[in-house]
Parts: structure tokens; C-alpha cells; sequence
């Protein structure tokens, strides 16, 4: 089974430490079953020196979270929803259940 979370869809964070918000997916990880979010699950790594990074240091930068913890946001109303896939002109497109608006 597929991801039904693309990279940019506007997504809500339904359980987890950052329950609540809401971000734009960054990058998608489909064999793994996870996605970036913009300002979610935000981790502290430390950073060893570089050529391109002579400072090295702390740097804060946002892990995968699985999609199970996800929701999409119907871009109508702008609240969580559930997608169905529909056929429309011979192209199969993702379809917000709340508001049966087309989100491909």
C-alpha cells in the first residue's frame, strides 16, 4: 500500500509530543513508512566540524514521523480529514472525504 501523504500537502499531527500542529510535508519516505514535516518532531543533533561547517556544533532539524500519526488538512475547511481516491478524467486523484474537494 502507497502513501496517501505527498510532499507539500498541509498535514496535522493527531497523536504523538507535537499533537495539534500542523506543517507542510517536506520530504516523503514511502518504503519506510515516515515523512518530514516542517517544525515537527524537531531533534537536537550535534554536529561534528567540516570543510563546509568549520563550527560544527548543536543544530535542531526535524526527524520522519510516521504517517500513521498524520492526518491530512481539507484545504476548504482547513480541519483534518480522510481521502478517498476517485477516477477523474482517466487520472486516479486524491479526494478530501469531509469537503469532496479534489487534492491532486
Amino acid at each position: 500500500m502507497g502513501l496517501w501523504i505527498k510532499k507539500g500537502d498541509t498535514v496535522l499531527v493527531a497523536r504523538g509530543k507535537d499533537k495539534g500542529k500542523t506543517g507542510t510535508v517536506l520530504l516523503s519516505l514511502p518504503t519506510q513508512k515516515k515523512v518530514v514535516v516542517e517544525g515537527v518532531n524537531v531533534v537536537t543533533r550535534h554536529v561534528k566540524p567540516s570543510s563546509s561547517n568549520p563550527e560544527g556544533g548543536i543544530e535542531k532539524r526535524e526527524a520522519a514521523i510516521p504517517v500513521e500519526r498524520l492526518k491530512l488538512v481539507d484545504p476548504e475547511s482547513g480541519k483534518a480529514t480522510r481521502v478517498r481516491h476517485q477516477i477523474v478524467d482517466g487520472k486516479k486523484v486524491r479526494v478530501a472525504v469531509k469537503s469532496g474537494k479534489v487534492m491532486d
